[in-house]
């Protein structure tokens, strides 16, 4: 890969290599050396975005989730989009109810090891595989009690479209959140979905707002704002706060890109937005690509024969999902099969992770999309709505930016030989944490140490950005003088005859600024200048 390949290059190659056309609802997602999760920008460096040495580690995740995907126009891409929603069931993020849990997972179960056998499947069967981050036996036996019953027939391809069509209907479907706190301190989860934005604390949705309601975006160190009129009598601003001034900025741009493509109609809608009013301060961001409605008519057009998809069986462990275990990619042409700057264990792995969508049916705007039973349900609760019986609590599911050499070879060697690692493990080598082992050495005096000097760079990046705003302010002032400067001296001494400056010398006012001010002060200039031009002779 070139050095100064951009995102778009990578990508391309990566869609080229799955053999997927339908790639709009695609992103390259990576995490940085503080473990702030970025998407990758297509139109820049791929170099220059990167905040450590390579190798860099880098994961396909679905950005943008359809809002009907059961109803993609390719299989590929609804076995893709099946992965990513099942990732996002077991790492807690599309947490649901106990009957709809029960239910998703006996999909997969059917989507991944066919129908009931007993000869297969002795009892408690159900238990060898993990769907969500926790459940108890009983939800095990309901899972197994819908596989044998209710589900017998199902082709894998039914399966993952029954499941999909079940998932779209859930509050938390599509939601990739984002901690903050309210104003009370309370923490809460912040995501934006095909339908609009939502807030979740606790087992409720507290808040959501379809995207045409949303008019502004805002952020400002790390407090973000969302700005929303619900009726033309009722305006709100709902204010939370971010970890850390990068992560709000990392959520201000994917509202920024999940607004202008759910909402706009055509691409060319598409404007740079500011994150301060003032235009010479804050961040400044334009959403790259197609928007949905425009998408969804390209995808409309695909005419080819259906790539073949390989389908692997779900391997029995406990705690390792079935996402970590071997390729399942569609079939791929053998030419340009070039080199890719990320690992092929790691590589094929993230993308196996990850899903794409495209929806087919064409809407006019983002309420459009909304399914109209939850459409209705959404209008009935004013946007709130209990989500499950247990509080909203994700886990952790990013990879570190490089990789150990040692951690890969250690995944690697377990994914291969199928070995189960425990949720703890998967947890500690996906977010980069040491073992308890390893952090063994680090004491209440490490960590207060470490969070002291997180602190104190805290406050000197607030200073530094303090001192930047400043600096601008000034800069902004003298541009305005100067131009006002220019103004006056082409109303004072040009001789141009043109109507609106002669209507201007022609005011009393400026006649009097003219002889009592701006004379003088001429006459003071020249004397200066002359004084200093005739020392500068004498020496």
């Amino acid at each position: 890969m070139p050095r100064d390949a951009k995102g778009q290059y990578l990508f391309d190659l990566i869609c080229h290599h799955l053999n997927l056309l339908e790639k709009d609802y695609f992103g390259i997602r990576y995490v940085d050396p503080d473990k702030q999760r970025h998407w990758l920008e297509f139109t820049k460096s791929i170099a220059k975005q990167m905040k450590s040495q390579p190798p860099f580690t880098m994961c396909l995740r679905v950005k943008f989730y359809p809002p009907d995907p059961a109803s993609l126009k390719e299989e590929i891409t609804r076995y893709l989009v099946f992965l990513q929603i099942k990732r996002d069931l077991y790492h807690g993020r599309l947490l649901c109810k106990t009957s709809d849990a029960a239910m998703l997972a006996a999909h997969i179960l059917q989507a991944e090891i066919g129908d009931y056998d007993p000869g297969k499947h002795p009892e408690g069967y159900s238990s060898k595989f993990q769907f969500f981050p926790k459940h108890s036996e009983r939800l095990e036996r309901r899972i197994a009690d819908i596989h044998k019953t209710e589900l017998i027939g199902q082709t894998p391809e039914t399966s993952e479209r029954n499941f999909l069509q079940k998932a779209q209907m859930l509050e938390t479907y599509g939601v990739d959140p984002h901690p903050c706190k309210d104003v009370s301190g309370n923490p809460a989860f912040l995501a934006f979905t095909p339908f609009g934005f939502v807030v979740l604390q606790g087992n409720r949705r507290v808040h959501f707002l379809k995207w045409n309601e949303v008019t502004k975006l805002k952020f400002e160190g790390k407090t973000f704002h969302v700005y929303a009129n619900q009726r033309e009598d009722k305006k709100i601003i709902l204010t939370y706060f971010a970890p850390t001034p990068e992560a709000c900025k990392h959520l201000w741009k994917c509202g920024v890109e999940n607004q202008a493509f759910y909402k706009l109609e055509k691409s060319s809608q598409v404007r740079t937005v500011s994150s301060s009013n003032l235009f010479f301060k804050g961040s400044r961001f334009r959403f790259s690509g197609r928007v949905a409605k425009e998408v969804m008519e390209q995808s409309a057009k695909i005419k080819r024969e259906p790539p073949e998809i390989h389908r692997a069986g779900l391997v029995p462990s406990r705690s390792c999902p079935s996402i970590t275990h071997g390729p399942r990619l569609s079939s791929v042409p053998r030419t340009r099969r070039r080199a890719v700057h990320i690992s092929i264990m790691e590589g094929l792995e993230s993308l196996r992770d990850s899903a794409h969508s495209t929806p087919v049916r064409s809407v006019s705007h983002s309420e459009s999309f909304m399914p109209r039973s939850r459409s209705q349900a959404t209008d009935s609760t004013d946007g709130l709505a209990v989500i499950s019986d247990q509080a909203y609590s994700p886990s952790d599911s990013v990879l570190p930016t490089p990789v150990a050499e040692h951690s890969m070879e250690l995944a690697a060697s377990r994914q291969v030989n199928g070995a189960p690692c425990s949720i703890e493990e998967e947890k500690e080598s996906e977010a980069g944490t040491p073992t308890q082992g390893d952090g063994a050495d680090f004491g209440a005096d490490g960590k207060s140490a470490q969070d002291a000097a997180d602190s104190a760079l805290s406050e000197v990046e607030q200073v530094n950005k303090f001192v930047l705003s400043v600096l601008r302010l000034l800069l902004v002032t003298i541009g305005l003088l100067f131009v006002l400067l220019l103004l006056l001296i082409i109303l004072t001494e040009s001789d141009l005859d043109v109507a609106f400056l002669r209507d201007i010398r022609q005011t009393p006012e400026f006649e009097q600024f003219h002889y009592e001010y701006f004379c003088p002060l001429r006459r003071w200039f020249a004397c200066k200048l002359r004084w200093v031009g005739e020392l500068l002779i004498s020496k």
